[in-house]
């Protein structure tokens, strides 16, 4: 019976102003996941985690991508998986678009390879709208491609993948969930043209910055005037977290993905632990417990690790 590994990275969306167009991949934390390939058109899943996800093929992110790529196929075969989470729902940092987007690539190679990645993003993106309701592809485009990307388009699907700087990521998850759908409700319906124009000026400098690995760039243009302001009250000490890093000399960041966890981007290792350390400061007073992490940008995507 064929089967395969696969390890799937966190991934950090939006990227401060790119709400839905811009993600990145990490190095850590990561999901890892044990496939096998089924002679029989069915889906089973073996939760292996303490996260209390659903088993039923239709509930769960993975199986919802399964089921899609079976339905393509159309040739009576199907998938068993056991599933290794280690990046927490409602983290932030693409939880879901992991479990989605290493099923996609889990059930290509062992078909032999045969989809290009925007159809391992198609399928994918089935399992995101299971858990946030909407078809979007900025944690599942980098974990499956790498790096930095920019989704220009869902529908047509239109990806452009960016140079990714050899930059340090601090991350902190405090240990509260904000879910994605919720995150969503709370933003404003509509927006004012001079904050769009702020906005979209950010946007094009932070792509040119990334173009032309013009760091000063990346760092002025990490700025979101549109739903930052919103979605920081669901995180407590945000703010302060933002200024103390500040000062701690990192290039900029912000919430990743619809928070709790917020990202920071730094030059070098010592700026990256400085930040880490103010984050830190900030959540011990404060008394919420957190997980941290030191880390930099995955440029390989979804891994196949062994067979």
């Amino acid at each position: 019976m064929k089967k395969v590994k696969v390890k799937s990275h966190a991934t950090v969306a939006n990227l401060v102003c790119g709400f839905d167009i811009l993600g990145m991949a990490l190095n850590d934390p990561y999901d890892l996941m044990e496939v096998k390939l089924l002679e029989r058109p069915e889906v089973i899943i073996h939760n292996k985690d303490g996260f209390g996800l659903p088993e039923e093929p239709e509930k769960n992110v993975a199986g919802v991508v399964f089921l899609s790529v079976m339905g393509k196929m159309n040739n009576g075969i199907g998938f068993e998986v056991e599933m290794h989470k280690q990046i927490k729902p409602g983290s932030g940092l693409g939880s879901s678009a992991a479990s989605a987007a290493g099923a996609a690539a889990a059930a290509d190679h062992l078909l032999g390879n045969i989809f290009p990645k925007e159809d391992l993003v198609r399928f994918a993106m089935n399992g995101e709208k299971l858990a946030s309701g909407v078809k979007h592809a900025d944690n599942i485009t980098p974990c499956i491609y790498g790096g930095v990307s920019l989704i220009r388009s869902i529908f047509p699907l239109d990806i452009i993948s960016l140079p990714a700087p050899d930059l340090f990521v601090t991350v902190i998850h405090p240990q509260i969930e904000v879910k994605t759908s919720d995150a969503r409700q709370i933003l404003k319906k509509q927006v004012l043209l001079k904050d769009a124009i702020r906005q979209w000026g950010n946007i094009a400098g932070l792509v040119t910055g990334f173009l032309k690995n013009d760091l000063d760039l990346i760092g002025r243009s990490l700025e979101d005037v549109l739903i930052e302001p919103v979605r920081s009250i669901l995180i407590p000490g945000f703010d302060e977290v933002k200024a103390k890093c500040k000062e701690a000399g990192v290039l900029g960041g912000g919430i990743s993905g619809s928070g709790p966890s917020v990202f920071m981007l730094s030059r070098d290792r010592h700026t990256a632990s400085e930040a880490e350390k103010a984050m830190k400061d900030v959540y011990d007073r404060i008394g919420i417990g957190y997980h941290t992490y030191i880390t930099t940008i995955n440029k390989t995507g979804v891994e196949i690790t062994g067979e």
